[in-house]
């Protein structure tokens, strides 16, 4: 989730460690705080797979800063993971949320829908946060209030999703 966001953020525009990982952190910070110790060793390792590439530019009133800049090899690698997002990245929602925030990156129509229709698929699976054996148990079935409110929000939000996926698909051709 991480390359996949620093991937996407530099395919906007060229970006310093900081604004980068501001960026990142308003995207998934809530959930997942982005800590200096996470994001530099992920940009070394994108920099040493050719992926992106660091320019030092002259400080406007402080020390030198470290500019970074998408490679040519580094936008085909992010339209890849885009169009072959792994299991866990339609599965879990914040690394879905990643996939989507840089979605229009991949300039196929096609290539877009398929990814949505991954997700349409999973959020049509049966599941709940709690079970009784094998069998999903619903909102009405438990006496705990707040496993209710919890069952009852994911249903909403599954519910929205699945409408803005099918709207989205059809506005796609799909």
């Amino acid at each position: 989730m991480l390359e996949l966001a620093i991937l996407g953020f530099l395919y906007d525009a060229p970006l310093h460690g900081y604004e980068l990982r501001k960026r990142i952190t308003a995207l998934t910070g809530h959930i997942r705080p982005v800590a200096e110790s996470t994001l530099y060793p992920a940009i070394k390792r994108l920099e040493k797979a050719g992926l992106l590439e660091r320019a030092t530019q002259p400080g406007a009133v402080a020390a030198p800063r470290h500019v970074l800049t998408l490679t040519d090899e580094g936008g085909r690698e992010l339209r890849r993971r885009l169009a072959e997002p792994g299991p866990q990245d339609i599965t879990d929602e914040n690394r879905w949320f990643t996939v989507l925030a840089f979605l229009r990156h991949l300039d196929d129509p096609t290539a877009q829908a398929a990814v949505l229709r991954r997700r349409l698929a999973f959020l049509q699976e049966p599941a709940s946060f709690f079970y009784d054996g094998d069998r999903p148990v619903s909102a009405e079935e438990l006496p705990d209030p707040f496993r209710q409110g919890i069952l009852t929000i994911a249903r909403a939000t599954s519910r929205a999703e699945l409408s803005w996926l099918r709207q989205t698909l059809a506005s796609l051709g799909d």
